[in-house]
Protein backbone atom coordinates (compact mmCIF):
# COMPACT_ATOMS: atom_id res chain seq x y z
CA UNK A 1 0.00 0.00 0.00
CA UNK A 2 2.66 2.18 0.76
CA UNK A 3 4.04 2.04 -2.71
CA UNK A 4 0.45 2.46 -4.30
CA UNK A 5 0.92 5.80 -2.22
CA UNK A 6 3.88 6.69 -3.79
CA UNK A 7 3.34 6.25 -7.28
CA UNK A 8 0.58 8.86 -6.47
CA UNK A 9 2.69 11.38 -4.88
CA UNK A 10 5.32 11.01 -7.57
CA UNK A 11 2.29 11.79 -10.28
CA UNK A 12 1.09 15.00 -8.44
CA UNK A 13 4.45 16.35 -8.28
CA UNK A 14 5.41 15.77 -11.73
CA UNK A 15 1.77 17.17 -12.88
CA UNK A 16 0.28 14.11 -14.45
CA UNK A 17 1.10 11.51 -17.08
CA UNK A 18 2.84 12.62 -19.96
CA UNK A 19 4.27 11.60 -23.87
CA UNK A 20 8.18 11.79 -23.99
CA UNK A 21 8.86 11.89 -27.83
CA UNK A 22 12.59 12.14 -27.77
CA UNK A 23 13.59 8.85 -29.34
CA UNK A 24 16.90 8.77 -27.78
CA UNK A 25 15.76 8.85 -24.17
CA UNK A 26 12.92 6.54 -24.61
CA UNK A 27 14.90 3.48 -25.99
CA UNK A 28 13.27 2.76 -29.08
CA UNK A 29 16.22 2.72 -30.98
CA UNK A 30 17.61 0.25 -28.62
CA UNK A 31 14.31 -1.72 -29.32
CA UNK A 32 14.25 -1.85 -32.89
CA UNK A 33 17.57 -2.61 -33.22
CA UNK A 34 17.66 -5.75 -30.55
CA UNK A 35 14.23 -7.17 -32.52
CA UNK A 36 16.46 -6.75 -35.79
CA UNK A 37 18.71 -8.91 -34.61
CA UNK A 38 16.29 -11.39 -33.28
CA UNK A 39 14.63 -11.79 -36.69
CA UNK A 40 17.78 -11.93 -38.23
CA UNK A 41 19.41 -14.53 -35.80
CA UNK A 42 16.57 -16.24 -35.44
CA UNK A 43 15.02 -16.62 -38.78
CA UNK A 44 16.06 -20.09 -39.81
CA UNK A 45 16.13 -21.41 -36.08
CA UNK A 46 11.94 -20.08 -36.11
CA UNK A 47 11.63 -20.94 -39.83
CA UNK A 48 12.77 -24.55 -39.19
CA UNK A 49 10.50 -24.59 -36.22
CA UNK A 50 7.68 -23.46 -38.07
CA UNK A 51 8.48 -25.64 -41.08
CA UNK A 52 8.42 -28.77 -38.51
CA UNK A 53 4.99 -27.05 -36.97
CA UNK A 54 3.55 -26.45 -40.16
CA UNK A 55 4.00 -30.47 -41.34
CA UNK A 56 3.13 -31.83 -38.29
CA UNK A 57 -0.01 -29.56 -38.11
CA UNK A 58 -0.87 -30.67 -41.87
CA UNK A 59 0.56 -34.80 -40.99
CA UNK A 60 -2.48 -34.54 -38.23
CA UNK A 61 -5.20 -32.90 -40.69
CA UNK A 62 -4.38 -35.48 -43.16
CA UNK A 63 -4.60 -38.11 -40.55
CA UNK A 64 -7.88 -36.59 -39.22
CA UNK A 65 -9.20 -36.78 -42.42
CA UNK A 66 -8.45 -40.47 -43.18
CA UNK A 67 -9.74 -41.42 -39.85
CA UNK A 68 -13.19 -39.40 -40.65
CA UNK A 69 -13.50 -40.82 -44.22
CA UNK A 70 -13.09 -44.53 -42.91
CA UNK A 71 -15.53 -43.32 -39.96
CA UNK A 72 -17.67 -42.67 -42.58
CA UNK A 73 -17.17 -45.69 -44.62
CA UNK A 74 -17.64 -47.71 -41.57
CA UNK A 75 -20.76 -45.54 -40.40
CA UNK A 76 -22.39 -46.47 -44.42
CA UNK A 77 -21.79 -50.16 -43.60
CA UNK A 78 -22.92 -50.52 -40.29
CA UNK A 79 -26.20 -48.98 -41.84
CA UNK A 80 -26.37 -51.27 -44.30
CA UNK A 81 -25.55 -53.86 -42.06
CA UNK A 82 -28.28 -53.01 -39.55
CA UNK A 83 -31.22 -52.36 -42.17
CA UNK A 84 -29.92 -55.65 -43.23
CA UNK A 85 -30.62 -56.89 -40.05
CA UNK A 86 -33.93 -55.37 -39.65
CA UNK A 87 -35.05 -56.75 -43.19
CA UNK A 88 -34.15 -60.44 -41.64
CA UNK A 89 -35.70 -59.64 -38.28
CA UNK A 90 -39.09 -58.70 -39.99
CA UNK A 91 -38.51 -62.42 -41.98
CA UNK A 92 -38.20 -63.87 -38.25
CA UNK A 93 -41.34 -62.06 -37.26
CA UNK A 94 -43.15 -63.33 -40.29
CA UNK A 95 -41.96 -66.73 -40.55
CA UNK A 96 -42.67 -67.13 -36.65
CA UNK A 97 -46.40 -65.95 -37.29
CA UNK A 98 -46.85 -68.54 -39.95
CA UNK A 99 -45.35 -70.97 -37.94
CA UNK A 100 -47.51 -70.47 -35.13
CA UNK A 101 -50.68 -70.37 -37.08
CA UNK A 102 -49.43 -73.75 -38.38
CA UNK A 103 -49.54 -75.16 -35.06
CA UNK A 104 -52.41 -73.71 -34.37
CA UNK A 105 -54.36 -75.08 -37.17
CA UNK A 106 -52.40 -78.28 -36.42
CA UNK A 107 -53.56 -78.06 -32.79
CA UNK A 108 -57.05 -77.36 -33.86
CA UNK A 109 -57.04 -80.22 -36.38
CA UNK A 110 -56.20 -83.10 -33.46
CA UNK A 111 -58.29 -81.83 -31.03
CA UNK A 112 -60.90 -81.96 -33.58
CA UNK A 113 -60.00 -85.46 -34.57
CA UNK A 114 -59.70 -86.25 -30.34
CA UNK A 115 -63.27 -85.02 -29.83
CA UNK A 116 -64.74 -86.96 -33.21
CA UNK A 117 -63.25 -90.05 -31.80
CA UNK A 118 -64.32 -89.71 -28.01
CA UNK A 119 -67.58 -88.70 -29.69
CA UNK A 120 -67.83 -91.87 -31.98
CA UNK A 121 -66.78 -93.74 -28.77
CA UNK A 122 -69.15 -92.57 -26.71
CA UNK A 123 -71.94 -92.57 -29.30
CA UNK A 124 -71.13 -96.16 -29.53
CA UNK A 125 -71.12 -96.88 -25.48
CA UNK A 126 -74.42 -95.09 -26.10
CA UNK A 127 -75.99 -97.10 -28.49
CA UNK A 128 -74.24 -100.46 -27.11
CA UNK A 129 -75.85 -99.63 -23.36
CA UNK A 130 -79.12 -98.68 -25.42
CA UNK A 131 -79.51 -101.82 -27.40
CA UNK A 132 -79.07 -103.60 -23.79
CA UNK A 133 -81.72 -101.78 -21.79
CA UNK A 134 -84.10 -102.43 -25.23
CA UNK A 135 -82.95 -106.19 -24.62
CA UNK A 136 -83.32 -106.31 -21.04
CA UNK A 137 -86.75 -104.39 -21.30
CA UNK A 138 -87.97 -106.77 -23.81
CA UNK A 139 -86.65 -109.78 -21.95
CA UNK A 140 -88.83 -108.83 -18.68
CA UNK A 141 -91.93 -107.89 -21.22
CA UNK A 142 -91.48 -111.62 -22.54
CA UNK A 143 -91.34 -113.27 -19.28
CA UNK A 144 -94.13 -110.98 -18.05
CA UNK A 145 -96.29 -112.08 -20.66
CA UNK A 146 -95.56 -115.68 -20.49
CA UNK A 147 -96.38 -116.00 -16.87
CA UNK A 148 -99.44 -114.28 -17.48
CA UNK A 149 -100.09 -116.41 -20.71
CA UNK A 150 -99.43 -119.45 -18.47
CA UNK A 151 -101.14 -118.38 -15.42
CA UNK A 152 -104.18 -117.86 -17.74
CA UNK A 153 -103.68 -120.78 -19.55
CA UNK A 154 -103.76 -123.04 -16.27
CA UNK A 155 -106.72 -121.33 -15.24
CA UNK A 156 -108.49 -121.90 -18.71
CA UNK A 157 -107.35 -125.65 -18.92
CA UNK A 158 -106.53 -126.83 -15.65
CA UNK A 159 -103.93 -129.46 -14.73
CA UNK A 160 -104.48 -131.24 -18.50
CA UNK A 161 -101.29 -132.03 -20.18
CA UNK A 162 -102.56 -130.59 -23.21
CA UNK A 163 -101.92 -126.90 -21.52
CA UNK A 164 -98.25 -128.19 -20.60
CA UNK A 165 -98.01 -129.20 -24.54
CA UNK A 166 -99.08 -125.79 -25.58
CA UNK A 167 -97.44 -123.67 -23.06
CA UNK A 168 -94.05 -125.36 -23.73
CA UNK A 169 -94.70 -125.38 -27.49
CA UNK A 170 -95.41 -121.29 -26.82
CA UNK A 171 -92.40 -120.34 -25.01
CA UNK A 172 -90.04 -122.16 -27.71
CA UNK A 173 -91.55 -119.95 -30.58
CA UNK A 174 -90.51 -116.99 -28.74
CA UNK A 175 -88.04 -117.97 -27.71
CA UNK A 176 -87.03 -118.66 -31.26
CA UNK A 177 -88.06 -114.83 -31.92
CA UNK A 178 -86.19 -113.03 -29.77
CA UNK A 179 -82.68 -114.22 -30.19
Amino acid sequence: MENFDQIFTLLAENEGITLNLDILETGVINIIALIGILVYVGRDFLGSSLEARKSDIVTGVQDAEERLNEANKRLTEAQKQLTQANVVITEIKTETVATKKLLLQADANQSKKDLTTRFSRALATFRTKERQIFLEVKQQIITLVLKRTATRAQQAFGQKERATVLINETITKLEGDLL
